[in-house]
């Protein structure tokens, strides 16, 4: 069992602990003081850690001093910017967390199209700023989710078919790498570490600050379609039908979950960025007429409002998932994922696909460190619950997997593994890993980021 001593009983010199405080210009939370409870709370309540410290940092140089307090004191470091991991990868217990959320400026220069923003931005915040200036790029698909990890590990979205992944409109990052030292990674500085940072997640550094490349949209033609679980079969098979005509503008993302006041049901969340909305009309009737939808608030708007009316990330639930890709929604699949969903054990619990194709499919595989650049799915399945027995919810996450063994393809998209285990790490990227792990030697030889799906260090 864990002990979560106060600030005055830490196993460190009190001495040190007073230097650490004295060098850090932000602000540095202990065990015990106030904030520290808000400070370390996640949103899965399946996720309970007590971190030794927290530091909010003010600039580059304090993440480079709690880089080195970690190092110096052989402490786990966590790094946290918008918190949205739901296995609570951002927390650890008894070492540094470098808390991001606050790190969060987004600055913008709307004549070369350009946006500047620190990774505790949301996609909310992002969203909006650039909206202002009818401007936008490819980020997640909900508000809350932080900038920092969404692009680190790849960042599928609603534009990814029109402009590719997020990390696809990545011009440079500023990285703080394990020796403390600020750098620039781009295309023509340390354009390995750029490569790496483009899919390979936080394990080469903490990152200050990403150049997004951005490009004109205004309005969208958005919003989703439920079908009751009844009728799930019909809608499966018109979203496989209207996924392999989609043009590049076009991106769906459809769930398995139980709506308020509507019961277990298939809910399709559609996104057309093409500049003529009634093509998208034309494009999006056989879903909407499919298994005659008990909603359905498909309708022009502005894109920043896609994200406005975003579902908010629950809290007090505890959660969690295991995810796989399926290349095409076959008969199979579809009958295996109607299994799933009738069996789910509680009604929070969830099964979300979203495919990958257009513009983030046509990049070469070893082109970023993002390898899984052929058209496929997605596909996470969610346990969640109130209170009780974990098992019963794993089993029932586990099994989901197991149901679509068969038709599930090789690898997963980074951001969804939670932890992820060694085999499915490698899996992830495939054959990219032996680049990643060289260059991981390079930046981080002691595997300092070691806290995420991790690759280790080897020359």
């Amino acid at each position: 069992m864990a002990v979560h001593p106060s600030s005055e009983t830490f196993p460190l010199e009190l001495r040190a602990i007073g230097n650490f405080r004295r060098r850090i210009a932000g602000e540095l939370i202990l065990r015990g003081e106030p904030g520290y409870e808000e400070a370390r709370q996640h949103w899965n309540a399946q996720v309970d850690r007590y971190p030794g410290f927290i530091v909010r940092p003010r600039d580059a140089g304090d993440i480079a001093t709690a880089i080195a307090f970690a190092r110096a004191f052989d402490l786990p470091l966590a790094v946290r910017s918008g918190g949205h991991n739901g296995a609570g990868l951002a927390l650890c217990d008894d070492g540094v967390v470098v808390d991001l959320s606050r790190f969060d400026a987004v600055t913008l220069d709307p004549t070369r199209r350009i946006a500047r923003a620190q990774p505790g931005a949301t996609n909310g915040k992002f969203v909006s700023a650039a909206a202002a200036h009818g401007l936008a790029t490819t980020t997640g698909n909900a508000a809350g989710v932080g900038l920092g990890g969404l692009t680190l590990g790849g960042g599928i979205g609603w534009l990814m078919g029109k402009h590719g992944l997020t990390i696809d409109n990545v011009r440079s990052f500023q990285i703080v790498t394990a020796d403390g030292q600020l750098r620039t990674a781009s295309a023509s500085e340390h354009p390995e570490l750029f490569w790496a940072l483009r899919g390979g997640g936080g394990n080469f550094g903490i990152v200050t600050e990403i150049e997004y490349q951005l490009h004109p949209l205004e309005r969208v033609l958005a919003g989703r379609v439920v079908i009751p679980l009844a009728d799930a079969r019909a809608g499966l098979q018109a979203l496989r039908a209207l996924d392999l005509a989609a043009p590049d503008e076009l991106t769906t993302m459809a769930r398995l979950v139980t709506p308020p006041r509507i019961g277990p049901a298939l809910v399709v969340d559609v996104c057309y960025s093409g500049d003529d909305l009634a093509a998208g009309e034309r494009l999006l009737a056989p879903l909407r007429a499919s298994g005659l939808p008990a909603a359905d608030s498909v309708a022009p708007m502005a894109y920043a409002n896609l994200y406005a009316e975003a579902e908010p990330m629950p809290v007090g639930l505890r959660f969690s998932g295991v995810t796989t890709t399926l290349p095409v929604l076959s008969d199979g699949a579809v009958e295996a994922l109607l299994v799933a969903a009738a069996s789910r054990p509680t009604p929070f619990a969830t099964i979300m696909l979203q495919r990958l194709h257009g513009a983030a499919s046509r990049v070469a595989t070893e082109a970023t460190a993002f390898a899984l650049r052929a058209p496929q799915y997605f596909l996470t399945a969610t346990a969640a619950w109130q209170s009780g027995p974990a098992e019963p919810q794993l089993a029932w996450a586990g099994g989901v997997k197991e149901l679509l063994r068969p038709y599930a393809g090789s690898g997963s998209y980074v951001n969804f593994l939670g932890r992820g285990e060694p085999h499915e790490v490698r899996d992830a990227y495939g054959p990219n890993l032996a680049r990643l792990a060289a260059i991981k030697a390079r930046y981080d030889p002691e595997n300092i980021f070691r806290l995420n799906q991790n690759i280790p260090p080897q020359r």
